[in-house]
């Protein structure tokens, strides 16, 4: 008898998303007879049960394509909209699975997915999931599809940068995805050769970084790239930002946790312009003219590297193998050279920040490349 699983791409898009698709699809097909059904526009698609089979056909030709050929979404089976109205989707994407004789539902996405994944695993659906992000921060595997694309596209961009920066006397910020860890802007930052990278966890002060940048002009470099990951802060808003969760955690009724929920909020709007009010404050600390580049999307489009089509294909073929092993509830890990399968309640609601003595961290240090303390 033939298995069926359902396959659908959530939250944003990143490089190597068809090639996961494709490497499910490709070992589910062809090493296990198994028919693939994909579900556009994530969990959406399969709550209003859009779906499209998958054959060999479909996945031909799609290795290389940057997106998604299923579409994607950021709806969460619990809070969908619905009529302009929140409602919960579970129980339909519950009869769904069932309509479609679903054995097994893959989930490739982010750290939201894996909680998504996880609600539905606990409802009692067959769960398994593949870590996607260019932000690097799904907790429980070394790296994620999507990553290493994103890292050459931001590398070259601080490559460019420096030939105007020098060109002119300037400073450059450049802003660098990663929502709020800082994977992205650090290894980019060492491989592009910034002068000053800032990551989330390693609140800055401005003055030490104007400082860095004064003492580059005191030898004859009258030019910096500061490489500013997107979650960056500041001494005095990590401050207020640690005070406000803590406020948030230990607060004794609703109206107490409702106004620290504002109040974190409040300071995360705040921040909308940060890297440009950096600018701002580094040009008066120092003298140079500021410019800024927010690389923005540009690092989740186009066609994934080869590093990220090896680690899609790897890691989609695996799962494959996991469905016909009967391994559910689990998230399909990078582990070195191989896969491992971590228990999503692992997994979802974790963060993986950068350690500070991760090997990155020092390696910045030793090179002389100022992280803002």
């Amino acid at each position: 008898m033939s298995h069926y699983i359902g396959i659908l791409t959530s939250g944003g898009d990143s490089p190597g998303l068809n090639a996961a698709i494709r490497g499910v699809g490709k070992a589910a097909l062809g090493k296990y007879g198994m028919e693939v059904i994909g579900f556009r526009d994530g969990f959406r698609g399969l709550a209003e049960n859009r779906s499209v089979r998958l054959d060999g056909s479909s996945l031909a030709g799609i290795l290389t394509v940057g997106g998604t050929i299923l579409g994607t979404s950021r709806e969460k089976p619990h809070r969908m909209l619905v009529g302009g109205k929140e409602q919960d989707m579970t129980d339909a994407i519950a009869e769904n699975f069932k309509a479609n004789h679903l054995d097994a539902l893959v989930c490739l996405g982010g750290g939201g997915t894996q909680k998504n994944a996880l609600r539905l695993s606990e409802r009692g659906l067959d769960v398994i999931t593949l870590p996607k992000t260019i932000d690097n921060d799904v907790f429980g595997t070394d790296v994620t599809f999507g990553f290493d694309t994103a890292l050459g596209i931001a590398t070259e961009a601080i490559d460019r940068l420096h030939s105007t920066a020098h060109s002119h006397h300037r400073i450059i910020l450049v802003e660098i995805m990663g929502h709020r860890v800082g994977w992205l802007a650090l290894a980019a930052g060492i491989a592009g050769g910034a002068d000053v990278v800032l990551i989330p966890e390693i609140p800055y002060d401005v003055e030490l970084v104007a400082e860095a940048i004064r003492g580059r002009v005191r030898s004859g470099r009258k030019f910096s790239i500061v490489a500013v990951a997107e979650g960056a802060m500041s001494k005095e808003e990590a401050a207020a930002m640690l005070d406000a969760q803590e406020r948030k955690a230990k607060a004794g009724d609703k109206e107490e946790k409702q106004r620290a929920k504002e109040r974190i909020k409040a300071i995360e709007s705040g921040r909308i312009n940060h890297t440009l009010d950096l600018a701002h404050q580094l040009e008066a600390l120092t003298g140079l003219e500021s410019r800024i580049t927010i690389l923005g999307h540009l690092q989740r489009g186009g066609t994934p590297s080869a590093t990220d089509r090896l680690l899609a294909t790897r890691l989609g073929s695996a799962c494959a193998d996991y469905i016909h092993e009967g391994r559910f509830g689990v998230m399909v890990a990078a582990r070195g050279e191989g896969t491992e399968a971590v228990p999503l309640e692992q997994v979802a609601g974790r963060r993986k920040p950068i350690p500070l003595d991760h090997p990155l961290v020092e390696t910045a240090r030793s090179v002389g490349t100022n992280l803002g303390d």
